[in-house]
C-alpha cells in the first residue's frame, strides 16, 4: 500500500492523478490528528464561463483529518471513525468557522520585520509626530554618528500634505546621520549628513529612473524619489548583520501566524532568504515562503540562486523574477500615458527602456523563469504587456521553457491605473493580476485628484478583470500596508473607506467567495501552487486558520474585526489566541 508518505517524490500532477483514482487507498491510512466539530469552508475557487471568472464554493465540512503534513480526508466526524485509532489526538475547534489559510501574493517580510526593529512611522498624523518618534529613537541610540533608519510616512495622511525636507530631520537627529521611507516604499527622505555622505549636493545630476528633489536656489531637499535616487544614499548606510536579518525575519513570521496567513510571496534581499534557511534548518520558519529574486539580476546569478536551494520544498523556494516598470500612484512617480490630473507636467519614472526590458524577458522567459512586474500606472502595464508578448512569442520558437510550454503565469503586481484596451490583453496573454485591496483604503482619498475621473474608473479594477478572463491574486503588500488580509476582503466586498463613509466606484466590488479565492486559490495558482494550496482537500496541505466568526456571513464592516483563534500550517498548529470561546 502506498500512504501519502510515499508520494513525496510525485510530481503535482502525478499525485492529483493517484488522488483521483486511489481515495479509497489513502483512507486506509490512519490519521496522525483529526480536528472536529468545525464549520469547514473547504474553498472557493474561479471558474471561467462566458463572462470571465466567478467563484464556485465547495460544500462545507466539519472535520478535517491530517497526516504528516497533508489532510488525508475531510468531512464528517462519522467519515473520520475509519481512518482513527484510540491514540490519535483529538481537536475540538468549538463549532468555529474553518477555512484555508491565506496565500499573500505580495509582500515584503524583512521590511515588515525591521520595522518593527528601527523607527516605525505608519499612522503618523504630523511631520511634528514623525519628529518626535525619530527623536525618541536618538535618544536611545548607541553614538554619534549611528545611522537612524525607520520607514512609514505618509504625507497625504497629515493636515498639512507637504513633504517633509532634510531640515525638518537635521532639527531631531543630530549627529546621526538618517533615512526614512514613504508608506509605499518610492520615496525616502534623507538628512543632511546623510545626504553629504553620499555626496549629493545642488551639482549631482538625477540618476536614470530616478529624482532628486530640489528647493528653489537648487539645493537637495532630502527628497529621494525611486530607488535610483534612493540608493545613493542607502548605499551608504551599514548591511544588517545576519542575526539582526534572522530576528527581523521571525517578527514578521509571528506577525503572518497571527493574522492567519500561511503562505506568502515575498520580495526580500537574497540575504534575508538566507536567514530563512537558517530558520528553516532551526526548525522556527512557521510560514510557507516563496522567495522572489531580482528580474535584472545576470541570468547566470539568477541560475544559480534558484539551483541553491529546492524548488520542491514546500516551506521555502525561490520563484519568480520581480521587476519594476514604475514607482507609486502616491509619490507621482507611477508611469502613466497622459500627464497626473494634479501635477500636468509630470508622467512619471518609468524605469526601463522598452527594448532593454523586451531582452531580459525573451531570455529569462526562455530559461524558465516566471515574470511579475510590478505596474501602477497604465503606460507601466503596456511597458509590461509588451514585454510577456515578446517573451512568450520568443518561449515558443525557442520551446524552451521549462514547466509545461506555454504556462508562464506571468504577473503584473498592483495594476492600479489599467486603461480599458488592456483588461483584454491580460486575458490574451494570461497575464496575473496580481493585486492588493487594501490599498484603496489608503488610495481613494486622492486617487482622483491624481488621475481624474475617467481613468479613476477603470482603477482597482478588480471586477473588471475577472470579467474580462484574467486570474486574480490578492495580497497586502506588507508593511506598506497592514499584513492583515481582512482589510483587504473588506475592501473588495465593499469599495468603502474604514469607516463607511465614502465609496470607490463600487460597480468594481467582488462578492466575498470570489475575494477568498483571490487571496487562496488565485494566490496558489500564481505561484504555481494549486496542486498544494488554496482549498481544504484530500491530498493538500494540511494548511489552515480557525476564525471567530463566519466571513462570509458577517456585515461587511464585521470583517474587519475578526480575529484569528488557530493557525495551522502543515497539521501543525503555530498560532492560538488562548481560546475557541
Amino acid at each position: 500500500m502506498i500512504g501519502i508518505s510515499g508520494l513525496r517524490g510525485i510530481g503535482f500532477s502525478a499525485l492529483t492523478a493517484f488522488l483521483l483514482f486511489s481515495g479509497t487507498v489513502m483512507a486506509q491510512e490512519k490519521a496522525e490528528v483529526i480536528f472536529v466539530n468545525g464549520d469547514v469552508y473547504v474553498g472557493s475557487r474561479y471558474v471561467k464561463g462566458n463572462k470571465g471568472f466567478s467563484a464556485t464554493v465547495l460544500p462545507r465540512a466539519q472535520a478535517i483529518a491530517v497526516l504528516e503534513d497533508r489532510i488525508l480526508a475531510v468531512g464528517t466526524l462519522e467519515s473520520m471513525k475509519k481512518i482513527r485509532n484510540k491514540k490519535t489526538p483529538i481537536v475540538d475547534l468549538g463549532g468555529k468557522f474553518v477555512m484555508p489559510g491565506f496565500n499573500d501574493a505580495h509582500l515584503h517580510l524583512a521590511g515588515g520585520g525591521f520595522e518593527r526593529l528601527n523607527v516605525s512611522l505608519v499612522g503618523t498624523k504630523s511631520l511634528a509626530e514623525m519628529q518626535a518618534r525619530i527623536a525618541d529613537k536618538v535618544k536611545t541610540s548607541a553614538a554619534p554618528g549611528e545611522w537612524i533608519q525607520g520607514r512609514g510616512w505618509d504625507h497625504t495622511k497629515w493636515t498639512e500634505q507637504k513633504l517633509p525636507v532634510r531640515q525638518d530631520l537635521d532639527a531631531v537627529t543630530g549627529d546621526h546621520p538618517a533615512i526614512f521611507g514613504r508608506v509605499d516604499g518610492h520615496i525616502s527622505v534623507a538628512n543632511s549628513a546623510a545626504l553629504k555622505l553620499a555626496g549629493i549636493t545642488r551639482a549631482t545630476k538625477d540618476p536614470p529612473g530616478g529624482k532628486i528633489d530640489r528647493d528653489a536656489k537648487g539645493e537637495p531637499t532630502g527628497i529621494l524619489r525611486e530607488s535610483p535616487a534612493e540608493d545613493l544614499v542607502i548605499s551608504k548606510v551599514p548591511k544588517p548583520t545576519p542575526s539582526q536579518r534572522k530576528r527581523a525575519m521571525e517578527l514578521a513570521l509571528e506577525e503572518a501566524a497571527k493574522w492567519g496567513v500561511t503562505s506568502a510571496q515575498d520580495n526580500s534581499e537574497w540575504e534575508d532568504f538566507l536567514a530563512l534557511e537558517d530558520l528553516q534548518r532551526e526548525g522556527k520558519q512557521t510560514l510557507r515562503i516563496t522567495e522572489w529574486l531580482k528580474f535584472d539580476d545576470p541570468l547566470d546569478l539568477l541560475t544559480r540562486r534558484r539551483a541553491s536551494h529546492s524548488g520542491t520544498d514546500p516551506m521555502l523556494r525561490t520563484g519568480m523574477l520581480k521587476g519594476y516598470m514604475d514607482g507609486s500612484l502616491g509619490s507621482r512617480t507611477a508611469a502613466l500615458m497622459k500627464p497626473y490630473s494634479d501635477d500636468p507636467k509630470n508622467v512619471g519614472l518609468p524605469q526601463f527602456e522598452q527594448e532593454k526590458l523586451n531582452q531580459l524577458a525573451r531570455e529569462r522567459v526562455a530559461a524558465g523563469f516566471q515574470l511579475g512586474f510590478h505596474a501602477i500606472g497604465d503606460r507601466a502595464a503596456e511597458m509590461a504587456l509588451t514585454a510577456f508578448a515578446e517573451a512568450q512569442r520568443y518561449a515558443r520558437e525557442k520551446a524552451s521553457f521549462g514547466k509545461k510550454r506555454g504556462d508562464w503565469r506571468l504577473r503584473i503586481e498592483h495594476d492600479q491605473v489599467v486603461a480599458p484596451e488592456q483588461f483584454a490583453k491580460y486575458a490574451e496573454l494570461g497575464v496575473i493580476a496580481s493585486m492588493q485591496p487594501n490599498h484603496l483604503l489608503t488610495d481613494m482619498n486622492w486617487a482622483q485628484s491624481r488621475i481624474g475621473r475617467e481613468r479613476a474608473k477603470t482603477s482597482y479594477a478588480w471586477k473588471k478583470f475577472l470579467d474580462s478572463g484574467a486570474i486574480l491574486a490578492f495580497g497586502t503588500d506588507f508593511p506598506v500596508e497592514p499584513i492583515t488580509p481582512f482589510r483587504g476582503l473588506y475592501a473588495a466586498v465593499t469599495r468603502k473607506n474604514e469607516a463607511g463613509t465614502a465609496e470607490y466606484f463600487p460597480e468594481q466590488k467582488l462578492t466575498i467567495d470570489e475575494a477568498i479565492a483571490a487571496y487562496t486559490t488565485g494566490a496558489a495558482y500564481a505561484e504555481f501552487a494549486e496542486l498544494d494550496k488554496g482549498t481544504l482537500e484530500q491530498g493538500k496541505l494540511a494548511d489552515f486558520i480557525v476564525l471567530d466568526r463566519d466571513i462570509t456571513k458577517a456585515k461587511p464592516a464585521e470583517i474587519l474585526e475578526t480575529k484569528v483563534l488557530r493557525t495551522v500550517v502543515g497539521g501543525k498548529t503555530v498560532y492560538e489566541s488562548g481560546t475557541l470561546q
